[in-house]
């Protein structure tokens, strides 16, 4: 799995994956317990009714959580599996992980009550070696999606 050695000369396509809820009424933490409990790398954005496909996914996320987060998720669907995420839990401590699937909808009650509903199979670790420092300066920066991490300059 990459880490470290991903920034020197490439490597592969890495993503911050915070999996912190939009929702004010959410545990910060619960969805990456979960998350890391389970095998699983996420998003949220709970809809009305289960969707079985991710063209139908999109759309009800566009029309109930609005195109920015359609496009947040079809950003997450599409990235490769074998592609590295990184995230962080309630501790600091950063979890290196591997997605390892595609894209399905999680409609369990906990699932939802933690919005992280969007998930992929993902194989988490701790990592081996130093925390790459574009991966910090990501984290550093906030926010709650998850994006693409480059090399920084």
């Amino acid at each position: 799995m990459a880490g470290v050695a991903a920034w020197q000369g490439g490597g592969v396509p890495t993503y911050r994956a915070p999996m912190r809820s939009r929702r004010d009424d959410v545990d910060p933490a619960l969805a990456v317990r979960r998350a890391l409990d389970l095998g699983l790398c996420g998003i949220g954005g709970v809809l009305r009714r289960s969707p079985s496909t991710l063209p139908d996914a999109v759309s009800a996320t566009a029309d109930e959580h609005g195109p920015r987060a359609a496009d947040r998720l079809a950003r997450f669907a599409a990235a490769d599996d074998g592609d590295t995420v990184w995230t962080r839990d309630e501790h600091g401590l950063f979890h290196v992980g591997e997605l390892a699937g595609s894209w399905g909808y999680d409609d369990d009650p906990r699932a939802v009550g933690a919005d992280l509903v969007h998930v992929r199979r993902c194989r988490w670790r701790t990592p081996d070696d130093a925390v790459p420092g574009p991966v910090l300066a990501t984290f550093g920066r906030g926010g709650r999606n998850f994006q693409r991490i480059r090399a920084l300059p």
